[in-house]
């Protein structure tokens, strides 16, 4: 596999280019296989041709569209043990993880096929004012045009499919830039659209360092909306250069799940090590931050740190590894560092922590001081910090005390209290007895403050990717 090269995809051809770059394996830093750089010419022909299809698409009929996607969703189907074993050689997921994905870009390319079905706009009361008698009116939605979708490594298959799948339901062209540490699962999978029946340059494929490409991509004047997940920081970037283009956020988290006395500790303790530490706490809506009322507390942590100790780390390849590596070396060895800072503040380490390569174990932090990184910072690493409380009221704020506002949980069998706090929690989710690492992908989803603007999940990516037009007409 690691002598495999995987060309970029533009108008319908393979494009190679003159830098070469390998593909690893996190775990241990081997080849799995090499792509190529795109340079600004590349970039430039990727948005040509996506703009040269535009009209083939716009036209297409909602049941055309939804038949490419249903295909490339059997396609993929038929294909699901192939594609688990490339995002996680590429990714570092453990391999049950990365069949997980699997099944759900499958769900997410159906839910975009049923959305096409659905596209409709409404009847307009015109005469319900005076001036408007005599008048009826429609509204349409058309596509917005040329969609560059910015995707990013943690879920390589799955998030580009919530950007490529709502995009071609609702008759837009894409142009598609991978993370550069997983672009072999892109370009698999647009190979599985072009087998599906969508026309060439209706999905393009360049690869490469994100910087320069995506910078170019958010500036070329012909691509109409940029939907992106990733950092704040560079989200912010994109959406100061995007001027007048519509732009999709989703920029991350410091997920925070509150424990009331009455918590289902059988329930949470399980749900919080998975929310914790699934892909070595490297997802948007990991639990980073635990708050247990202080009468539970000392048996949620003991019961917390048990499980945690008993999760399986090894190679993601291996059925029964439960945590493997981070995305790169420096990525393992700033979690480290973190963890270092906090101690160092005044924080307790209970367990977990150490590095090997790019794999750290789960580490658990209680006694965090609010003013270290592991506190107010995304860590996307496996670690997570757990606080006493007195009142739900101050669960309540310290959770708000958070630049970011994506998806938080409660578990209280109060439904008073949950509701409560579900108004007051100021993220885009709140998970009643369930971590905020929940989520199906056909429910909106997306945040508020740094966690970004916008809303995925099929029919809402559908709306943000249309433009209501009113048609209006004299009787």
């Amino acid at each position: 596999m690691k002598d495999m090269e995987y060309p970029m995809l533009i108008g319908g051809r393979p494009v190679r280019t003159g830098t070469r770059m390998a593909v690893r394996l996190p775990y241990d830093g081997s080849e799995i296989g090499h792509v190529f750089a795109a340079g600004e010419a590349e970039v430039d022909a990727a948005v040509k041709a996506a703009a040269g299809m535009r009209n083939i698409m716009r036209r297409m009929t909602p049941a055309e569209r939804a038949a490419i996607l249903q295909t490339a969703a059997s396609l993929l189907a038929g294909r699901r043990e192939d594609m688990a074993l490339t995002i996680s050689s590429e990714s570092g997921k453990p391999l049950r993880e990365a069949r997980i994905e699997v099944e759900r870009a499958i769900s997410t390319l159906t839910f975009s096929a049923e959305e096409a079905h659905r596209l409709a706009g409404e009847v307009v009361p015109m005469e319900a004012s005076p001036p408007g008698k005599g008048r009826m009116a429609i509204t349409v939605r058309e596509p917005v045009g040329v969609v560059a979708a910015i995707t990013p490594f943690n879920f390589p298959l799955n998030l580009a499919m919530h950007k490529i799948g709502p995009a071609v339901a609702a008759g837009n062209t894409v142009v598609h830039k991978p993370a550069s540490t997983t672009p072999i699962t892109a370009l698999k999978m647009a190979a599985i659209f072009q087998e599906s029946g969508l026309p060439d340059g209706a999905l393009n494929v360049v690869t490469g360092p994100g910087g320069a490409i995506g910078r170019q991509i958010v500036r070329h004047p012909e691509v109409a909306m940029i939907t992106f997940t990733g950092s704040a920081e560079v989200g912010i970037g994109i959406k100061r250069e995007a001027g007048m283009k519509r732009v999709t956020l989703e920029l991350g988290n410091n997920s925070a799940v509150i424990l009331e006395p009455d918590a289902d500790l059988d329930a949470a303790v399980p749900r919080c090590v998975i929310g914790s530490f699934a892909h070595s706490g490297q997802v948007c809506i990991s639990v980073q931050r635990i708050y247990v009322h202080r009468a539970i507390r000392d048996e949620f942590v003991e019961r917390f740190v048990a499980a945690t100790g008993k999760l399986v780390i090894g190679h993601p390849h291996d059925p029964k590894t439960e945590v493997s590596s981070l995305i790169t070396e420096a990525d393992a060895k700033r979690i480290v560092e973190w963890i270092e800072e906090a101690v160092a503040a005044g924080a307790k380490l209970l367990c977990g922590g150490e590095r090997r390569y790019a794999t750290v174990t789960p580490a658990v932090l209680v006694d965090v001081p609010p003013g270290v990184k592991i506190s107010c910072r995304e860590a996307f690493g496996p670690v997570v910090a757990v606080k006493a409380y007195e009142t739900l009221e101050e669960a309540i704020r310290l959770t708000n005390a958070s630049d970011y506002g994506l998806q938080a949980g409660i578990y209280t069998r109060d439904l008073e209290k949950a509701f409560r706090a579900a108004r007051e929690i100021e993220v885009g989710g709140v998970m009643i007895n369930d971590v905020p690492q929940f989520r199906v992908d056909q429910m909106p989803y997306g945040g508020v403050k740094m966690s970004g603007t916008g809303r995925e999940g099929p029919k809402y990516a559908i709306e943000e990717m249309t433009e209501p037009k009113l048609i209006c007409w004299r009787v």
